[in-house]
């Protein structure tokens, strides 16, 4: 059962995940998400910079980021990916989110298939205000690929490793829509709340569309492909969703 923390500082609850992400976040009562987009991907440092100052300008602490959405040059090898990750949480720790070895902070992380970014770089990120007066629950869940996070690799636990035939595609969909339900239903919502669900593969989501997504209502908001892969060498497919109901663009 998915393990779900409180972040006072942060004016939101997530599930306890691995050491560079939660598995999802969501807003605590009083508070709700909001969600910026950089019109152009800022490497990492500028990124944190501009993340800073948009929540200096909504006077809101750093404590108040709950996710981040990354966009990485290529998929890298497991030793490759953990490097990158220690980089990443050094930032959070700098900034008194990542405490006593837990993370709260929601992420995505995904490879750009076409004009990716010359270094990692922050896409997207989210964050806590105090709530308007709608009171409609807000959450980020972080994105999964098709393998169980926290193992001892990615490789001995991916649905169908190397497999990229349609079933093969089909299965490992299956499983990254299922891993959004249960994250969603930790948080205490479903697919009839998510105002977004995003995408990222080079393979063809069509023939499955209709019965595996349409049908369980999980794109009742539509769905936002991003033409990218997952941030490890071999996974093949991710997703992330969210309920947020006030974004910009930077």
């Amino acid at each position: 059962m998915a393990e779900v923390l409180f972040f006072p500082d942060g004016g939101y609850r997530f599930i306890r995940g691995v050491f560079q992400y939660s598995a999802g976040v969501a807003a605590q009562p009083g508070f709700e998400i909001e969600r910026v987009r950089f019109f152009r991907p800022l490497p990492l440092a500028e990124g944190f910079q501009a993340i800073r100052g948009h929540l200096d300008r909504r006077g809101r602490s750093l404590t108040a980021l709950c996710a981040c959405e990354l966009r990485s040059p290529a998929p890298v090898s497991e030793a490759g990916f953990s490097a990158f990750n220690a980089l990443y949480v050094d930032q959070l720790k700098a900034w008194n989110i990542y405490r006593n070895d837990v993370n709260p902070v929601a992420r995505s992380n995904v490879c750009p298939a076409k004009f990716p970014p010359s270094e990692p770089s922050i896409y997207a990120f989210s964050y806590t205000v105090p709530a308007g007066s709608g009171g409609r629950g807000t959450f980020v869940v972080a994105g999964s690929s098709e393998v169980a996070e926290g193992k001892a690799s990615y490789r001995d636990h991916a649905v169908r490793l190397g497999d990229v035939s349609a079933d093969g595609i089909r299965e490992k969909a299956c499983w990254t829509l299922q891993e959004m339900e249960r994250r969603m239903s930790a948080l205490g919502f479903g697919w009839g709340d998510s105002t977004a669900l995003q995408l990222y593969t080079v393979h063809d989501t069509w023939p499955f569309l209709e019965k595996e997504m349409a049908e369980r209502g999980a794109i009742l908001a539509g769905l936002t492909w991003h033409f990218a892969r997952p941030p490890v060498i071999d996974l093949e497919y991710e997703l992330d969703t969210r309920a947020v109901f006030r974004e910009f663009v930077l």
